[in-house]
């Protein structure tokens, strides 16, 4: 089973100032927000418990429209796969943890 969301990270957001004056980047926290964010949208009833592995591959530029990919791990029922694209080049991925609330 596997979810793609679109994300842009606008010029104005409140993290951006100071971060790389000049030639701003969006700061991997803020990636990762959105990538938790598009973690709920997917599943509900699941939230994030650790972020077992992630890869900075290349920068984001505010702005740069990117998307964020989830798939369920083929190893564990409660471990997500994760990457973002900006077009078709990977800018990062990782593995998530989550637990599923119990119905």
């Amino acid at each position: 089973m596997n979810f793609e969301v679109r994300r842009t990270i606008g010029a104005d957001h409140p993290s951006l100032p100071g971060h790389f004056p000049g030639i701003p980047i969006v700061p991997g926290v803020v990636i990762l927000d959105e990538i938790v964010a598009a973690l709920t949208e997917w599943r509900k009833d699941s939230h994030l418990t650790v972020i077992r592995v992630v890869k900075f591959l290349v920068p984001l530029r505010p702005e740069q429209p990117f998307t964020i990919c989830l798939s369920a791990s083929q190893d564990a029922e409660t471990e997500v796969d994760f990457c973002c694209r900006v077009e078709d080049r990977v800018i990062l991925e990782g593995r998530l943890e989550i637990c599923c609330d119990a119905s």
